[in-house]
C-alpha cells in the first residue's frame, strides 16, 4: 500500500529570476507541464501556474528523492540561484502566499486569486489534482479571499496593467494622450481599464482576433478603436503611449517594422517580450520590461507593509490548521492502515481456532463470544502503544514512521501461508523463526 504523499515544489520567479529564465522554465502552458510531471516515475499528482513573473510546479510524490528527479525537467535550463524549491510544509505555505498577492510583483495584486483558479481547473483537467493538491490549492484560494475580505491589501495600484500607466504618467503627459493597448487577454483589459481612469484622448486596442479586442474598446468609456497585429506598424508612429500584454510566444512589434516613431514610451508586460529590445536602443523610444515597474511597485510595496504583516498573520493561522489536518489524516491513515492488518489477521486465527474447538467437541454461543472478546482485546492492547506512538509522530512531523507503518500493514493482506491452527498441532508452541520468515514473506 502506498501511502498518502507529500507536496514538493519549484518556482521561478521576479524574486531570484530574470523574464528569459521565467520563460525558460515550465515548458508549453500549465497543461503541457502537468501531464509531462505525471508520466514522471512516482508522481501522482501535480499543478502548475504560470504568470507574467512566475512559472511554478508542484508535485505529489511518496519519496523525496523521486520528486527531486521529477522536477528536474521543469526549468534544465536555468541557472540553480534562479530556482526556489519547497518542501511540504514550505510548498502550502507558498501557495497561500501566491493567492494573497504577498509573492506578486505588485504586492497584493487582484488578479493573481484568479491566475491560480485557473491554474487549478487546468491541472484538475490534465488529471494532475488529486487529494492533496487539492486541499492545497483550495485553501490557498481560500486565503487569498480572506486576505482581500479581512484587509486592505490590494488598495491602489493592484495589477501589473495598472502598475504600467503609472510608470507611463511618470515618463509623458497622458493629457490627451494616444495610447494603444496590445492583447485583449487579462492583463490588456487592466491596462485598457486602467488608462480609462487618466486624460488619455484615445485608446487604441490590437489584437490578433478582433472580437476580443472590440470587447475592450467597448468595456472603457474613452474613445478609441480596434486593429488587427499587423496593422501596429501604422499605427504606433503617431502613438504616445504603447503597452503590450499578449501571450505571443515571438515579439509583435519588431524594431525593423518601424522605421520612425517620435518621442514613444513603450511598456512590455508580456511574457515571453512582445517588443523586440532592440527598439529601445533608439534614442525617440523609451522601452520598459517587467523588471522597470519595480519602482512603482516598490512604493506600493511600501504603502501596504502593515497590511502584509496582517495577511501573513492570516495564513500562519490557517497554514495551522492545515497542517494539523494533514497530520491528523496522516496518522489516522496509518492507524487505520493497522488496524485493519490486524483485525484481517485476528479473523483468520479466531476462525480456525473456533474450527479446531468444534472438532474437539463443540463450542458454545457463550464460548464463541469469549474467544472473540480475548482476540479483540489482545488486538486492542497490542495496538496501543503503536497507534499512540503513531500520533506523536505525526505531531512532531516524523514522516518516517508513518511511511513504516503504512509499509508494514496492508489492509488487503492475504496470507499466503495456512492459518497456524491447520499448520501445525495445537499443543506444539510456533516456530518464532518460521513465523517471522513467513511474514517478512508477506
Amino acid at each position: 500500500m502506498r501511502e498518502p504523499g507529500a507536496i514538493t515544489g519549484v518556482s521561478v520567479d521576479h524574486t531570484r529570476a530574470s523574464i528569459d529564465e521565467i520563460d525558460l522554465a515550465g515548458g508549453d502552458g500549465v497543461r503541457a507541464t502537468v501531464s509531462d510531471l505525471l508520466a514522471r516515475e512516482g508522481v501522482d499528482e501535480a499543478f502548475a501556474i504560470q504568470t507574467c513573473n512566475r512559472s511554478a510546479a508542484f508535485i505529489v510524490t511518496d519519496r523525496q528523492a523521486t520528486a527531486g528527479a521529477a522536477l528536474r525537467s521543469f526549468a534544465p535550463d536555468v541557472r540553480d540561484g534562479a530556482i526556489r524549491r519547497f518542501g511540504h510544509e514550505e510548498s502550502l505555505e507558498h501557495l497561500m502566499r501566491v493567492a494573497t498577492g504577498l509573492e506578486s510583483l505588485v504586492l497584493g495584486e487582484d488578479q493573481i486569486i484568479g491566475q491560480v483558479r485557473e491554474a487549478y481547473e487546468e491541472s484538475r483537467s490534465a488529471g494532475g489534482v488529486g487529494p492533496v493538491l487539492r486541499d492545497a490549492v483550495t485553501k490557498a484560494i481560500h486565503v487569498g479571499e480572506r486576505a482581500r475580505n479581512e484587509t486592505s491589501i490590494n488598495e491602489g495600484v493592484v495589477s501589473l496593467g495598472s502598475a504600467a500607466v503609472s510608470l507611463a504618467a511618470e515618463e509623458t503627459d497622458l493629457a490627451g494622450a494616444r495610447a494603444v493597448v496590445v492583447g485583449a487577454g487579462e492583463m490588456g483589459t487592466l491596462a485598457a481599464r486602467a488608462l480609462d481612469d487618466t486624460p488619455v484622448a484615445e485608446i487604441i486596442v490590437a489584437n490578433r482576433t478582433i472580437p476580443h479586442a472590440a470587447f475592450i474598446a467597448e468595456d472603457v468609456d474613452t474613445d478609441g478603436d480596434v486593429i488587427p497585429l499587423v496593422d501596429l506598424p501604422r499605427v504606433i508612429p503617431d502613438a504616445d503611449l504603447v503597452i503590450t500584454a499578449t501571450g505571443s510566444p515571438e515579439p509583435v512589434i519588431a524594431a525593423e517594422s518601424l522605421p520612425s516613431v517620435g518621442d514613444l514610451v513603450c511598456i512590455d508586460i508580456a511574457r515571453p517580450r512582445d517588443v523586440d529590445p532592440a527598439l529601445g536602443e533608439r534614442p525617440d523610444v523609451a522601452l520598459f520590461d517587467i523588471d522597470a515597474l519595480e519602482q512603482v511597485t516598490r512604493e506600493t510595496r511600501e504603502r501596504r507593509e502593515d497590511e502584509a504583516r496582517a495577511v501573513e498573520a492570516i495564513i500562519a493561522e490557517e497554514l495551522d490548521r492545515l497542517l494539523d489536518a494533514y497530520k491528523r489524516k496522516r496518522a489516522d491513515d496509518a492507524i487505520s492502515t493497522m488496524y485493519a492488518s490486524a483485525d484481517h489477521m485476528k479473523t483468520a486465527e479466531v476462525e480456525a481456532a473456533l474450527s479446531k474447538l468444534e472438532a474437539q467437541g463443540g463450542v458454545t454461543a457463550e464460548q464463541r463470544k469469549t474467544v472473540e472478546a480475548m482476540a479483540n482485546a489482545l488486538v486492542g492492547q497490542l495496538l496501543a502503544a503503536p497507534t499512540k506512538s503513531l500520533r506523536d509522530a505525526a505531531g512532531e512531523d516524523d514522516w518516517e514512521t508513518i511511511r513504516t507503518a503504512l509499509e508494514l500493514f496492508d489492509p488487503e493482506f492475504e496470507a499466503r501461508t495456512e492459518p497456524a491452527g491447520d499448520a501445525r498441532d495445537s499443543s506444539s508452541p510456533p516456530d518464532a523463526t518460521a513465523t517471522a520468515a513467513e511474514k517478512s514473506d508477506d
